[in-house]
């Protein structure tokens, strides 16, 4: 019976600001090597689907960094699933389910989310082996991880009986959501309980059986999204009005807490939903201070710290327990005890318009990159990065004026009804109202100098007249 990998890809992992943010969440971060934690989750997938390749759900607005990272590693995915909104894990897996049947009547699926850390990856083959013949069978398998601590961020599953003829299954005998230090201490200390990984294994008709009967709005809505849904380049967009009209609710609640189908398998295999600062440096190695240190750092009588620089020089001196994260735009200083509280920060900067939670200074698009370098009144300088063979699209502004100055490589810029090609040091003006365009003709990256002048220098100031990348 083939195992086919969905990597769940969604989420905007806010508790690791600055460095996570809603253009680029932690899945699409390389957190603990020079992998992505999505490119190491879809490494994870192929080992555990012996090959198969894996359905992608994610969001529209991540769609070519999902499918750049994918096309990194070597991996082709079967489809890739775009949501028009967040609507947690069971509409996601429903649509997963829908793509799945269309190819497999009876497709296993094995539902890992792209932000989790797993040290010990044969045991989790192993446990994923051990609960094929359960999810075979008709349950609904989800992965228990033996607790290493009373960790309050989790939540717990309690395990009952053992399941006849099918060892090292269980039954599930209660779910507790996320319980506070003194009540996660009592679970733990009755070894009853595994932390609830998120992590599942069934046949896609079961889910979707099983779905449509404790909640039909759901199953409903997501039939309609996968039955309308389209194509666009390499990806199937699910159709927005339904799906936003799709209750949010996650696999455990919609499908696993009410049903009588449920096992777990306990596992031990060194397992992180890498879910805040603490959480990432306990996966890392410490020096022989107890530091984490990463990037041009600086530090002086400091103990078991996570000192971060991403761009700028960063001297720490006489402190403890300290999370210290820089990047070009934003600073984070929080104590090991307060790192969860980041998420007010983020709920912050919403309030005030601000955009830090949103980008960072360098911004990826499916033709390259930019980075805002400077700005002021009525003024940006931006550094442009076309890939070879990467086109931006015909467009034009309604208040601002762009200047261009070739660093490097062969730009065809398109400026009205004439068309030139540019390379080094040569230069371009775009008048206010102008449509344009600029292309990177060459065999080796892009590189320029933009900058800006206007009234208003938002990035909602673009009028796409034509795009290959079918953006709006």
């Amino acid at each position: 019976m083939q195992i086919h990998p969905v990597i769940l890809a969604g989420g905007s992992g806010t508790r690791l600001w600055p460095l996570s943010r809603e253009s680029t969440p932690k899945q699409l971060l390389p957190l603990l090597s020079e992998r992505t934690m999505l490119q190491q989750t879809a490494e994870r997938a192929r080992m555990m689907g012996d090959g198969a390749a894996p359905i992608v759900v994610c969001g529209s607005e991540h769609r070519f960094l999902v499918a750049e990272q994918l096309r990194e590693i070597g991996v082709t995915p079967l489809a890739i699933l775009l949501e028009p909104c967040g609507r947690n894990t069971a509409p996601a897996a429903a649509a997963a389910a829908m793509s799945l049947l269309a190819k497999d009547p009876e497709a296993v699926m094995l539902l890992m989310p792209a932000d989790h850390a797993i040290a010990d990856e044969a045991a989790f083959r192993r446990a994923v082996q051990r609960g094929l013949p359960c999810a075979a069978a008709g349950h609904m398998v989800t992965f228990g991880v033996v607790p290493a601590s009373a960790h309050t961020g989790y939540g717990y599953i309690r395990q009952g009986a053992p399941l006849p003829d099918m060892p090292g299954c269980f039954a599930i005998d209660r779910f507790v959501e996320k319980p506070d230090a003194a009540t996660a201490q009592a679970l733990i200390a009755t070894n009853e309980y595994c932390w609830n990984s998120g992590m599942f294994l069934f046949r896609a008709a079961d889910y979707l059986a099983k779905l449509e009967s404790a909640r039909p709005a759901i199953a409903r809505q997501c039939a309609r999204a996968f039955r309308d849904a389209y194509r666009d380049l390499d990806f199937e967009r699910l159709d927005e009005v339904p799906f936003q009209e799709c209750p949010a609710e996650s696999i455990d609640c919609a499908v696993m807490e009410g049903g009588r189908d449920g096992a777990v398998v306990p596992v031990e295999m060194g397992w992180s939903d890498v879910g805040s600062w603490p959480a990432l440096f306990d996966l890392l190695a410490p020096d022989d201070d107890g530091n984490v240190l990463r990037g041009d750092v600086y530090v002086d009588d400091v103990r078991t710290s996570m000192v971060q620089a991403d761009g700028r020089y960063v001297a720490v001196i006489g402190v403890e327990d300290l999370v210290v994260v820089e990047t070009k735009d934003a600073v984070l200083v929080a104590h090991k005890d307060s790192a969860q509280d980041v998420r007010q920060v983020v709920d912050d900067l919403k309030k005030r318009a601000r955009r830090e939670h949103v980008d960072h200074t360098t911004v990826f698009r499916p033709w390259g990159h930019y980075e805002r370098l400077d700005s002021g009144n009525r003024f940006q300088v931006k550094r442009i990065m076309v890939k070879p063979g990467g086109k931006l699209s015909l467009q034009m502004h309604h208040h601002r004026a762009e200047h261009w100055v070739v660093v490097a490589g062969t730009a065809r810029v398109t400026r009205g009804d004439s068309v030139a090609l540019l390379t080094e040091n040569e230069s371009t003006y775009i008048p206010i109202g102008t449509p344009h365009r600029l292309e990177n003709v060459g065999k080796v990256p892009l590189h320029l100098i933009e900058v800006q002048s206007g009234s208003y220098l938002g990035e909602d100031d673009i009028v796409r007249l034509d795009d290959i990348y079918h953006r709006c």
